[in-house]
């Protein structure tokens, strides 16, 4: 299954998140697309609900199916912690969701792009693969040649905080994640039991 390109606004109003990061989409509309986004809509079924909170977490990292389902596995293999939380650890630690959370991009479609533009370096090296999966304590950074891209520039000076397990050093444009995160550190909104009870049901 391809990553979707059609308009982020619409999905972010049918599963009533934010994809953007900014709320802008909410608040302007805060209801479902459609002809019927205003009406009464039928009880959304076990499933569906199950299947809603999967589509939230998917789309607001951007992944395909596969890409989402695959990193849903690993996370089952890990043996310490559980398999919700794990995942969404995994996720975080993603090049293109760290980029994003040290400040370097304001979304992480933007983070995406960087990474898959070379702008980025971890440990020195260029990586241009969003989904590589850092390690604590690697250096990521921004190419010397980089530095004065104007998103970027616009993008760290419009920061107002970063989560505790990264740190960021803004007049090196560089940063690392110091520390796996906390399940309170991660989205609240997002139920991953939901998640981890979907793909029980599919088997």
């Amino acid at each position: 299954m391809s990553r979707y390109t059609g308009p982020k606004w619409r999905v972010s109003r049918r599963l009533g998140v934010s994809l953007s990061g900014t709320g802008k989409e909410l608040a302007r509309r805060a209801y479902a697309p459609g002809d019927h986004g205003q009406g009464r809509r039928g009880k959304i079924s076990e499933y569906g609900t199950q299947l809603k909170e999967k589509q939230k977490l998917r789309f607001t990292y951007g992944l395909t199916e596969r890409q989402f389902h695959g990193l849903f596995n690993k996370a089952g293999k890990i043996r310490q912690g559980t398999h919700g939380t794990n995942f969404m650890i995994l996720l975080e630690r993603r090049l293109d969701s760290l980029v994003y959370r040290l400040g370097l991009a304001t979304t992480r479609q933007q983070a995406r792009q960087l990474v898959n533009h070379g702008h980025i370096l971890v440990d020195n090296k260029r990586v241009d693969i969003p989904s590589y999966e850092v390690v604590p304590g690697q250096v990521i950074s921004v190419r010397e040649k980089s530095k004065n891209i104007v998103p970027i520039q616009i993008a760290v000076e419009s920061v107002v905080s970063r989560p505790q397990f990264v740190e960021f050093d803004a007049e090196k444009l560089e940063g690392k994640l110091v520390r796996l995160p906390e399940r309170e550190e991660l989205d609240a909104d997002i139920n991953e039991a939901l998640i981890v009870e979907y793909y029980n049901r599919l088997g």
